[in-house]
């Protein structure tokens, strides 16, 4: 099932970024963030009151708090870079550089997480690297 969520977050992405830059059209890039943020956090509440999920809060350790705080600091600061980019830069360019968080997350995840960087997964970061320098070049 991860599978199914995970193709559905490539399409939401895609559907995302060619939205965003439509809709960023004569916006403050920081202005159309701060929008795009609000409309998250509804949905994001919706969905935690609809499953009635809410009630978990509580059970939040201090570690998980501060490490979705700070997820959330670097989502911010992601999404702020990234219309700025799309705002001054073309989606086929800018899109394919901000995959690169792929390779970045690969890398991380082996150096923070201790997960395994296999051959495959090498041969991945090294053909995503390769597929968007030729994609922006």
């Amino acid at each position: 099932m991860w599978f199914v969520f995970a193709l559905l977050s490539a399409v939401f992405a895609a559907l995302t970024s060619i939205l965003a830059k439509v809709g960023i059209e004569g916006v403050n890039s920081n202005l159309a963030t701060a929008i795009r943020t609000v409309v998250v956090v509804i949905m994001a509440w919706g969905m935690v009151f609809l499953t009635k999920t809410q009630g978990g809060i509580s059970e939040i350790s201090r570690k998980s708090w501060l490490f979705l705080i700070l997820s959330g600091l670097a989502t911010g600061g992601s999404w702020l870079c990234y219309y700025r980019a799309l705002q001054i830069g073309e989606a086929s360019k800018v899109v394919p550089i901000d995959k690169l968080s792929v390779v970045i997350t690969l890398v991380l995840a082996f150096v923070f997480l201790h997960e395994e960087f296999t051959v495959k997964s090498l041969l991945g970061c090294v053909l995503i690297g390769a597929g968007t320098l030729i994609m922006v070049v």
